[in-house]
């Protein structure tokens, strides 16, 4: 089912809202009201604000999130990544470098444009990048080196036990009421809340990764116990209706030797003109 599809037919259903006594005494279309729906583990995918479609209740409304939670509808779950990339924690040195003499300051300089501009050529020679790709590679910013390490995140799930839930939440100088109510035969939640008190206060809840560190003695035995992976027992490395002509073009890529030499060159002439 498309989403766009599920919020026309959710709208519609939120206009027919009756009761014997007559229309709905409250609808999603109030100003004072907020209507999501979101799934199982807390992502909006309805709501009248499309920016917050795909993202965590708890990055919108926190204070709702955490009242969730501490309900016991939802509950939160750490989950691993043991094949995750980290970046490398940021050393700070000092700029007080001792320096031989103005020349070689200079030679310093000019060895490093030199090599930036040598790396340069290099990668448009190497790619085939003179004409087809000359634009991107202005865009082109150098990336971060990472390094493997193990993350953990949060996740949250709902517990199915509850199948609807109200209360209030206490806001500073205003409370904010909610209704929670699951979808029958589907993993959807609707979620009616009032919008007319400010929970600002409340820190975002956010699933980020954070990389799990490890003493020298728990690393080593992690290192001792992860086991290779098994090969698969057959190769498929062919299939019927593949066609190789759509591969990629790297025939057409043609290393330049003398473009090959020229950082070797730009390495050792400034070290040379040092000493």
């Amino acid at each position: 089912m498309q989403v766009d599809y599920l919020q026309r037919q959710f709208w519609a259903a939120m206009k027919q809202c009756s009761t014997e006594e007559g229309p709905c005494p409250k609808s999603c279309e109030d100003t004072d009201l907020d209507c999501f729906i979101i799934d199982n583990n807390g992502f909006i995918l309805i709501s009248e604000r499309p920016q917050e479609m795909g993202r965590l209740l708890g990055e919108v409304d926190s204070a709702l999130m955490i009242q969730l939670l501490s309900t016991g509808v939802f509950s939160r779950v750490t989950m691993y990544d043991y094949q995750a990339m980290c970046k490398p924690p940021d050393h700070h040195h000092s700029a007080a470098q001792a320096l031989i003499s103005p020349l070689s300051a200079s030679l310093m300089v000019v060895k490093w444009l030199l090599h930036e501009f040598l790396l340069f050529l290099l990668h448009w020679s190497a790619w085939g990048s003179w004409h087809d790709k000359g634009s991107e590679a202005h865009k082109h910013k150098k990336q971060d080196l990472l390094h493997p390490c193990d993350t953990e995140y949060p996740v949250f799930v709902h517990q199915t036990a509850i199948q609807e839930a109200n209360g209030i939440i206490e806001c500073g100088a205003c409370q904010k009421t909610f209704v929670m109510q699951q979808i029958p035969s589907s993993n959807l939640l609707l979620l009616v809340t009032d919008c007319t008190c400010d929970c600002s206060s409340y820190s975002p809840i956010l699933q980020e990764a954070t990389e799990v560190k490890y003493n020298a003695s728990v690393k080593c035995d992690r290192m001792r116990s992860q086991k290779p992976r098994r090969r698969p027992g057959s190769c498929h490395a062919f299939h019927p209706e593949e066609n190789a002509q759509d591969c990629g073009g790297a025939s057409d890529t043609v290393a330049s030797l003398p473009l090959l030499l020229l950082p070797l060159w730009a390495w050792l002439l400034p070290y040379q003109l040092l000493w």
